[in-house]
């Protein structure tokens, strides 16, 4: 039985050129190669979901072949979209502006190089996912990395940046992430909180700026902050930043685009298939660097080997 590819594009992605990439590369290449696909485009917000969650909840004997062609974020909305992960074999063609997802991942930068890879492949790979659940018992998938305080602020601010858009346009884009990120530095307050690891003793860390709960090695456009990441060993690597000065955090924060940040004292790392945090007080939370709400309860699982993937 011949595949359909469904593919599920963000037309908006790296800053309106996701369109573009479609109607002069990805769609002439699959007519001229006679695959069977079906194209989707996300309108409005909250479209990729819905249009995953159509598809995969479609009867078929088969995985439905989805296809998903954006960034981090657009990812991450499709993965809220598939209530049943084993009727889904998924693949990514990364047309966004950061990608962290695919930094530590074979999967080609180049979209006709990727999509190739996609049509090519003999099978899937299963990788693992994160799963967030706040206090009130509400959850949000990721696939790269979900985080609490100084991380999630400077996503949630940057996301709603009239600059941002701007500055991808002309490939400065980081300098928005640095600009708000020395910022929300600077504004933040102590907080201290408790972190449970796997069920054991509770962790005390006074003043926390932020931790990460990755699935991967990178986050935030290129900060390496779990440099042995592996998204399919079924367990995340927190990378916890607490109880440092504000100016000693300045010297760190560009050592983690190498990974070389763990020779600070206060920066630590842990690994975990389970970890339960509670903070004094509120901060943001993000997954895959969308931020939803604040919280001062979380608990975050590793979930093994739960997507199938072509890479």
């Amino acid at each position: 039985m011949e595949k359909t590819y469904h593919f599920i594009l963000n037309p908006v992605s790296r800053s309106g050129k996701g369109q573009k990439l479609w109607d002069a590369v990805i769609e002439p290449y699959l007519q001229a190669a006679h695959v069977s696909y079906e194209a989707h485009f996300s309108r409005a917000a909250g479209d990729i979901t819905r249009l995953t969650r159509e598809i995969a909840s479609g009867s078929s004997s088969q995985p439905h072949h989805i296809v998903i062609l954006g960034g981090d974020g657009t990812m991450d909305e499709a993965l809220q979209g598939i209530d049943d992960l084993s009727r889904v074999a998924l693949g990514y063609i990364p047309i966004g502006s950061g990608n962290d997802f695919t930094r530590d991942m074979p999967i080609p930068r180049d979209p006709l190089k990727a999509l190739k890879r996609i049509l090519e492949a003999e099978g899937t790979t299963a990788v693992d996912i994160g799963t967030t659940t706040y206090g009130d018992g509400s959850s949000h998938r990721f696939i790269v990395s979900s985080g609490i305080g100084f991380d999630a602020a400077v996503c949630e601010e940057t996301n709603r940046s009239e600059m941002k858009g701007f500055l991808n346009k002309i490939g400065l884009g980081k300098l928005t992430y640095l600009g708000i990120a020395l910022k929300q530095l600077f504004a933040s307050r102590a907080v201290s909180c408790q972190i449970r690891i796997d069920g054991g003793e509770p962790i005390s860390i006074q003043k926390i700026l932020f931790v990460a709960f990755m699935n991967h090695m990178y986050e935030g456009g290129g900060f390496k902050f779990a440099p042995h990441a592996d998204y399919r060993d079924g367990l995340l690597d927190l990378c916890v930043v607490g109880d440092l000065s504000k100016a000693l955090i300045l010297v760190a924060l560009p050592t983690a685009f190498i990974g070389r940040h763990y020779m600070f004292k206060g920066i630590t790392a842990y690994r975990a298939q389970k970890v339960e945090i509670q903070t004094s007080a509120p901060l943001w939370v993000h997954t895959d660097g969308e931020v939803e709400r604040r919280s001062d309860r979380l608990t975050v699982i590793c979930q093994h080997r739960a997507l199938r993937m072509y890479i």
